[in-house]
């Protein structure tokens, strides 16, 4: 199975954003994660449609968009037409996921799902075969740079077994304290796609950073 690092610009100079992105394809990233705060589901605020359609000026790889957001359907067409390519929410925030994950798909782009690390990996199984990701969350969700909560391995491994069980081709995400590391944890687990944000940016060479995190996921436990 291959990994994909999926750089979050959450860390990034705004300043210099289209060196950044350039350095991060260059990089090889695979996917550009871009995440979304509403300072009512997080105790945060980032950014919304104007920086994804930014974004998607600036590159061509997936915008892989993580909503941490209440009432998320609010923003599922504006995110789409900025140039989302997956669009991922969070259990907690839909109580009709089914709904919301079938209007995703309508508008184009990948259906996701994150859960916050209380939030248990079964709350997804109704759902699990519909998934284009599944997110775990290593960290309490609203700010970058926490410390990676050390049971979160063991919940990736049951993320796996669910996925495994009812057919699921989702990609298995881990966002939260991703570095060099933690990365070995969860690609051991069973996760094939990694946000790194903080691990990347604060990185003497991000660009060399994407490829030694990458590296990293050569082998299972």
């Amino acid at each position: 199975m291959s990994c994909r690092i999926a750089p979050s610009i959450l860390s990034a100079d705004f300043g210099q954003l289209a060196d950044d992105i350039a350095r991060l394809e260059a990089g090889g990233a695979d996917w550009i994660h871009i995440d979304v705060m509403d300072g009512r589901f997080v105790p945060n605020l980032s950014f919304g449609a104007k920086v994804i359609e930014t974004v998607s000026k600036l590159t061509k790889l997936p915008l892989d968009v993580h909503l941490m957001v209440v009432e998320p359907e609010n923003f599922f067409d504006s995110f789409a037409k900025a140039g989302a390519s997956n669009l991922t929410i969070h259990v907690e925030a839909a109580p009709h996921l089914h709904r919301q994950l079938a209007r995703i798909r309508e508008l184009g782009c990948g259906a996701g799902v994150a859960l916050n690390p209380s939030t248990p990996v079964e709350s997804v199984r109704e759902i699990a075969a519909d998934l284009d990701v599944l997110l775990i969350m290593t960290v309490n969700p609203g700010f970058g740079g926490q410390s990676f909560i050390a049971s979160s391995a063991d919940k990736v491994r049951r993320a796996r077994a669910l996925l495994r069980e009812t057919k699921s081709h989702a990609a298995l995400e881990v966002d939260g304290g991703i570095n060099r590391d933690t990365i070995i944890q969860v690609w051991r687990a069973g996760a094939d796609t990694f946000v790194a944000g903080n691990a990347v940016f604060a990185a003497h060479d991000p660009m060399l950073e994407i490829g030694a995190l990458r590296d990293l996921c050569t082998e299972r436990a």
